[in-house]
């Protein structure tokens, strides 16, 4: 077990880690940026060190500050709670050089699956259902056409670096994909750094159901059963219900696909595999 962890996060993120590791009897120290230095967790921790200003990117998305604050202050290890850095290959195989251990993803897993052309591709490599649709990136507005032709409109145009709803566009014809492609493209540079796409079949008012998982380096994996996350506005989730209601067989199909995919990669931690079901197609 760890004696000191740092927190790279702030608000009640940082508060719920720090409470918990109280009760586990592990100091925790808090970073914070210079607005604020009177938050509660800042209070709660052990120990308190200012990583910059109050814009994000001077402060809790700052890695040499953090790396530096969780050196001087001797944390074995940084949580990142969630948002800012805690889906940050980079930042993952920062710690990992420093000797600090990074409680989330390997680093190699983040930048895996973090790439959604990738992952669909090894999807598809293991037999794991997904939606019809390029294998992994299309290379060009021509090869998006003459997938579409192939698996018909509507398709979605999506990044392969995306998240939040960001880089996707749904196209209903060949004119319509022209523009799509072209503006996901631009978004996906623009928010991510990275304009790759792939395309997908557009799938219309579909549930979204997902599984955690928690696994070990030993390829033991383990589920918590389903949650359902189809209450979204633009794309975001707004109510995750557990447990989603879903068909026994469906279930439990979905179940062998969330195992196989997360021992397919040597996954380990916590994590979600997502579907989208459609009837009782998923």
């Amino acid at each position: 077990m760890f004696h000191k962890i740092l927190i790279a996060n702030r608000g009640e993120i940082a508060v719920r880690i720090i409470r918990t590791c109280m009760y586990m009897g592990i100091e925790t120290v808090a970073v914070y940026s210079t607005v604020d230095k009177d938050s509660l967790h800042v209070q709660l921790a052990d120990e308190a060190v200012c990583i910059g200003g109050a814009k994000s990117q001077d402060s809790y998305l700052n890695m040499e500050n953090i790396i530096s604050a969780a050196i001087n202050t001797g944390a074995e290890a940084i949580h990142p709670g969630f948002g800012f850095l805690s889906e940050n290959a980079e930042f993952a195989q920062l710690c990992e050089e420093c000797g600090i251990a990074f409680i989330g993803p390997k680093s190699e897993h983040i930048k895996a699956m973090g790439n959604k052309s990738w992952a669909r591709h090894k999807m598809i490599e293991i037999n794991v259902p997904v939606v019809p649709g390029s294998e992994g990136e299309i290379k060009n507005l021509e090869e998006a056409i003459k997938i579409a032709k192939q698996i018909g409109y509507p398709v979605l145009v999506k990044a392969s670096a995306g998240g939040g709803g960001r880089g996707m566009r749904i196209a209903n014809d060949e004119e319509s994909l022209k523009n799509a492609f072209n503006t996901a493209k631009a978004e996906a540079i623009n928010a991510f750094g990275d304009g790759t796409l792939y395309l997908e079949k557009y799938v219309a008012n579909p549930r979204h159901i997902e599984f955690q998982v928690l696994c070990d380096k030993y390829s033991n994996v383990i589920h918590l059963y389903q949650r359902d996350c189809s209450i979204q506005r633009r794309n975001q989730k707004v109510i995750e219900e557990a447990p989603g209601i879903i068909d026994n067989d469906l279930r439990d199909k979905m179940i062998e696909a969330t195992l196989k995919a997360c021992r397919a990669i040597n996954y380990e931690n916590a994590g979600t595999i997502e579907f989208l079901v459609s009837g009782n197609d998923f």
